[in-house]
């Protein structure tokens, strides 16, 4: 079992910014273990928003690309989601992911509220 754990949601001011983080414990080779975060916001399907995998490569759409990094420490088993430029368009509830040996894992979820 894999337990994913993410913090550091809020409100906050369209412009300002928020660092989301999820540590990860249980069953996970953390340092080569690729890790997503996804958000669903009210009345709409889950979406990726960013992927990191073991060696370090990151991937975005284009919707959060130039303002969301996604890092990872290996040392804490931690991930992070660092949003700059928020939007309105931003609010959802922020999820942890992972995905091994046919199973998907996620945390409990982190909301993000940007107000106008």
């Amino acid at each position: 079992q894999v337990q994913l754990v993410e913090s550091g949601g809020g409100l906050v001011q369209a412009g300002g910014s928020l660092r989301l983080s999820c540590a990860a414990s249980g069953s996970i080779i953390f340092n080569i273990a690729a890790m997503d975060w996804y958000r669903q916001a009210p009345g709409k399907q889950r979406e990726l928003v960013a992927t990191i995998n073991g060696g370090g490569s990151t991937n975005y759409p284009d919707s959060v690309k130039g303002r969301f990094t996604i890092s990872r420490d290996n040392a804490k088993n931690t991930v992070y989601l660092q949003m700059n430029s928020l939007k309105p368009e931003d609010t959802a509830v922020y999820y942890c992911h992972h995905y091994w040996d046919s199973q998907s894992y996620w945390g409990q979820g982190t909301r993000v509220t940007v107000s106008s």
